[in-house]
């Protein structure tokens, strides 16, 4: 009898099988290229290329799974440029596969080709605003269903920092001025009601493609949005404040100029309200959400046994010190 094991790296050469007898794909190739919430693998063959999410089942559950490609194929086909997933030869979008931990899910999804692009010029913002907009107004009008989580203080701040509390066992002074923090911020969102829907909730530049093109030329600047592993329910602001605290934290560390930086904001609202109008409430609330997003991964890493070296004093201190600066 097998060891047990409570995570196992399946073997790329039975999951290359696996698409050929289930896609039907023609001599496939597989190869890990990333851990996360699951395992991603790239898929070549003959069709062409394609990426794989085996999802650890610790981590989602079958509904939640099915709610992410349910959300992805009606993006998909309200012409949001997203990478999607592909049915198997019986019409199914989810994999059930035996692994030494008891049963794990997978979904074969569309190739997003391109590059990333940490530093965009206007027209590529402007791309950016454009899909992340479009992609908001396919589940506006949606009501929650409980299938995924939602996006709000518990989730983002308290629930975390409880999580998190026996990390700082030897910088306690960290832990509180995060609750200090999340306590002024819950006095600024707690009444507020605004517009939401799903959201993906990490809009960093690993997580979108620019397709290949000349420098200055407008066509093809839209890009495609992949990665929804945390996909929730939520406002549509935190999707904004998720690029904008990217572009920020960019001039915090000196890797991007302000004026540059302001330059691209700019562009992706242009973009982003050229499709869905904000509210003044919307833009307003943008930095007060800027600490749940740090707070949310923080509790994240806690669940996930790669992150843990995150969660090491010599880690946690210089990310808090950072907040304080950047937070005020």
């Amino acid at each position: 009898m097998p060891f047990p094991a409570t995570y196992s790296t399946l073997a790329p050469d039975a999951l290359a099988a696996m698409t050929a007898t289930r896609y039907g794909l023609d001599r496939p190739r597989c190869a890990l290229i990333s851990r996360g919430v699951g395992d991603t693998y790239l898929v070549e063959s003959t069709e062409g290329r394609a990426i794989l999410r085996v999802y650890r089942s610790t981590h989602r559950s079958p509904a939640q799974i099915a709610t992410e490609l349910k959300v992805l194929l009606t993006a998909w086909e309200a012409g949001v440029s997203v990478s999607y997933p592909l049915p198997d030869r019986q019409g199914l979008y989810m994999q059930t596969l035996d692994a030494i931990e008891g049963p794990r899910y997978a979904a074969l999804f569309t190739f997003a080709g391109g590059r990333s692009v940490a530093q965009p010029d206007v027209a590529q913002a402007r791309g950016l605003g454009r899909e992340v907009a479009k992609f908001h107004k396919v589940t506006e009008d949606w009501v929650y269903d409980g299938s995924r989580w939602r996006y709000d203080l518990e989730t983002t701040l308290f629930g975390p920092l409880r999580a998190v509390k026996p990390f700082f066992s030897e910088y306690p002074e960290g832990h509180t001025w995060l609750m200090e923090a999340a306590e002024r911020t819950a006095r600024v969102l707690e009444t507020l009601e605004l517009p939401q829907g799903y959201i993906h909730f990490d809009f960093l530049p690993k997580n979108f493609h620019y397709p290949e093109r000349p420098v200055g030329r407008d066509a093809g600047d839209a890009p495609t949005l992949f990665d929804f592993d945390f996909l929730g329910f939520g406002w549509f602001a935190h999707d904004i404040m998720s690029y904008w605290q990217h572009l920020e934290t960019e001039v915090f560390t000196r890797r991007m100029e302000r004026g540059v930086a302001d330059a691209i904001y700019a562009g992706f609202l242009e973009g982003y309200t050229g499709e869905r109008a904000l509210t003044a409430g919307e833009l307003g609330v943008i930095p007060h959400l800027r600490l749940g997003f740090w707070v949310f991964y923080m509790g994240f890493h806690t669940t996930h046994d790669q992150f843990l070296p995150y969660l090491q004093t010599g880690s946690l201190r210089p990310r808090v010190e950072a907040l304080k600066r950047m937070i005020t």
